[in-house]
This record gives C-alpha cells, sequence and structure tokens, in this order.
C-alpha cells in the first residue's frame, strides 16, 4: 500500500492560560487530498489513521515573527518517509502577534515551548505508543536556529537591550536529553557569544548557512557555531551558494511572491525549488541515520 502524508491540528497547555498552537504531519495508508493551511493548499490526509509502526519525532522551531505554515513541503517529506513531525507556533513571537521579540521572556520560553511539545506528543494518543522512545530531532530555522541549540544544552545570553537593566544576564535554559540530533537552517545564534556557552553541546549537528544570508550573515552566526562546539567533527557545514536567507521557507505562490514581501524573494538567479529538493533529501538522510 501506498504511504500517504496524514495531518492534524492541536492546540499544547502551555502556562498561565496560554496554548501551543501545533501542526502535526505523519504517515497513514489514508489516501490525500487539497486541505487549506493557513493561506496555503497542500494535498494531505486530515486527521486520518496513523500508519502502524515506529517513528521518530522530528520537531520544528520556526524564526522569529514566523509562521508552522512555512516549513510544510519539508514536514511532508519527512512525514512520507517515516517521521512524525510536529511544528509548534512560538507565542507571542509569531507572524500573528510578535510583542514578545527582543526580550528576556521570548529567549527563555522559546526552549520551554520544544520541551513541552515533546513531553505532550510522548504522552498524547495516537503520537505516544508510535514515537520511537527518548528520540527526537529539532529542526531550527534563524531563531529557531536559536531555539534548538539551547535544547541541546547551548547557554544563551541576553543582548544588553533586552533586558530591564540594559545589561547582559545569562538565560536560564534546561537541555533536553532526547533530542539527539539537530538541524540548523541561518541559525541566529549571537546570544551564545560568551566563552563557553556551546560546551554542553554534544550531538551531530547539520547546519546550513546562505551565502547573501544578511539577516543572520554567516560570518557572524554561523561561525559562532563552528568555533564554539567543542567537537567540531559533529557538525556537517554546509554553504549554500548565492542563497539568502529565506531560501529554507517553502516556495510561496505565485499571487505571494513580490518583492514587498521579503521571505518570497531570492537572490538573483538562485531557484529555491530546485534548491528544496537537495536540501530535503539531505535532512532525511541525515536524520534517518540518527533517529
Amino acid at each position: 500500500m501506498d504511504t500517504f502524508v496524514g495531518y492534524s491540528a492541536h492546540n499544547v497547555p502551555f502556562e498561565s492560560g496560554v496554548n501551543l498552537p501545533l501542526l502535526v504531519f505523519y504517515p497513514t495508508f489514508t489516501p490525500e487530498r487539497p486541505e487549506r493551511l493557513g493561506a496555503y493548499t497542500l494535498d494531505l490526509a486530515l486527521n486520518a489513521e496513523l500508519k502502524s509502526g515506529v517513528f521518530p519525532l522530528v520537531v520544528i522551531s520556526h524564526g522569529g515573527g514566523g509562521t508552522p505554515y512555512v516549513y510544510r513541503d519539508l514536514a511532508k517529506y519527512l512525514a512520507k518517509r517515516g517521521f512524525v513531525v510536529a511544528i509548534p507556533e512560538h507565542p507571542f513571537n509569531n507572524r500573528r502577534d510578535n510583542s514578545k521579540e527582543g526580550t528576556i521572556e521570548n529567549l527563555t520560553n522559546r526552549p520551554r515551548h520544544l520541551r513541552t511539545v515533546i513531553d505532550w506528543m510522548f504522552k498524547q494518543e495516537p503520537y505516544a505508543s508510535a514515537l520511537k522512545p527518548n528520540t527526537v530531532g529539532v529542526v531550527g530555522h534563524s531563531m529557531g536556529g536559536f531555539t534548538a541549540l539551547a535544547v541541546a544544552g547551548a547557554v544563551p545570553t541576553c543582548l544588553p537591550h533586552e533586558a530591564p537593566d540594559r545589561q547582559p544576564h545569562a538565560i536560564k535554559v534546561e537541555r533536553e536529553p532526547r533530542v539527539r540530533a539537530l538541524v540548523l537552517f541561518a541559525p541566529a545564534s549571537v546570544w551564545y557569544r560568551v566563552k563557553g556557552a556551546f560546551d554542553d553541546v554534544d550531538l551531530p549537528i547539520l547546519m546550513y548557512v546562505g551565502e547573501k544570508d544578511f539577516i543572520t550573515p554567516y560570518g557572524i552566526h554561523g561561525r559562532l557555531v563552528l568555533e564554539g562546539v567543542r567537537d567540531r567533527s559533529k557538525i556537517d557545514y554546509r554553504m549554500v551558494k548565492n542563497g539568502g536567507h529565506f531560501a529554507f521557507l517553502t516556495p510561496f505562490p505565485p499571487e505571494m511572491t513580490n518583492p514587498d514581501f521579503p521571505p518570497s524573494q531570492d537572490p538573483a538567479g538562485f531557484d529555491r525549488v530546485w534548491f528544496q529538493r537537495e536540501l530535503h533529501a539531505d535532512v532525511v538522510d541525515f536524520l534517518g541515520r540518527l533517529l
């Protein structure tokens, strides 16, 4: 029987009445049909029965002011190949409400969002009985890269303007031992500039940076990761030739592709569609070997 991709949406309790909107993609035998995901359409089997088996969990953390929907093609590709994929929307740092951007609260809560989602997925049926125990991969783009590194044990320090007293402070985060591998897309990493910030990060990392990324330029952000992680051999480092910051987002439909919407734009001559075919295959290969 052919494997298709199922999809369900949930609200996961976080704290103080705040919920985490969560999209889950998973293998199923139920045929797909066109479904709306926010502003987009994708062939999926809505609320279908999960295929029997045991599957690794992958959690995707979106960029600051972003949305889970822009990673839909990667999520579907992973799910079709035997992963369960969970993508939370980070409260107060998303497209609809970005009111906590640039705050200590956002730096503290983003990693906690991922831990909350991981806990929920391992307790909530039908997912709990279908997940490979204690085995999670995290994919993070931009601020999602910051978040992925934090759950892997990196210790961030806030920037002075993010603190009420205008002083840098170490942010208390808790390492998530179930996370076994990271995939970083143009990670935002200036919060890890203090020496020793990566001392407890000891897991395989696949890291992509864009040659023409002017939002998280690799000479600053990528370099911090490469020079900070103790065992450089743990990092598979990929420079995306001519790639910009948004190369990792699912290509936008024609009606949303215009110069006034930067996430839809790439440097001249860069083919996002072609690049993502290779990207998705490489991510599945990397995670498939480790999870």
